[in-house]
């Protein structure tokens, strides 16, 4: 009887180390598809110019796609690698934008885009000039 319960006992202890080995596994395989799928989204929004959109399925997936582009990875010598880290530090504090001023930013350019269809279209342009004043004092307050 006690070989019994010392077999139960290991087949249950290798099932919790399978266990643990699996879900380790499942976790590093989502993070890899995930980090996938953000590379092939940034890309999409690059060559056509529009946000890439998930199947309706998934609702809670929530990415920010960075202010500035990636640059493209070019070959360089090994001397040129070396030196590049410190402009790159110096420059970081004042490349890095607000992001409030950042989405005012991209608010305005797509009122003024919608402003000039709106007068292609010779349709009424006041609420677009309201809010086109609207984003420009935000802008200014929040610069300030």
């Amino acid at each position: 009887m006690a070989d019994v319960i010392s077999e139960y006992q290991k087949w249950k202890q290798q099932g919790e180390n399978i266990r643990t080995q699996a879900k380790q596994a499942m976790e590093a395989r989502f993070r890899e598809l995930l980090t996938e799928a953000i590379s092939i989204a940034e890309e999409y929004r690059a060559d056509f110019g529009g946000p890439l959109k998930p199947p309706p399925a998934v609702t809670a997936f929530r990415f920010k796609t960075s202010s500035k582009p990636k640059a493209k990875k070019t070959s360089k010598t090994p001397g040129a690698k070396a030196s590049e880290p410190k402009p790159e530090v110096k420059a970081k504090p004042d490349a890095k934008p607000d992001p409030k001023v950042a989405g005012l930013q991209k608010q305005l350019a797509a009122a003024k885009k919608k402003l000039e269809e709106a007068k292609a279209a010779n349709a009424p342009t006041r609420k677009l000039d309201d809010r086109i004043y609207e984003l420009e004092d935000e802008l200014r307050l929040a610069t300030q």
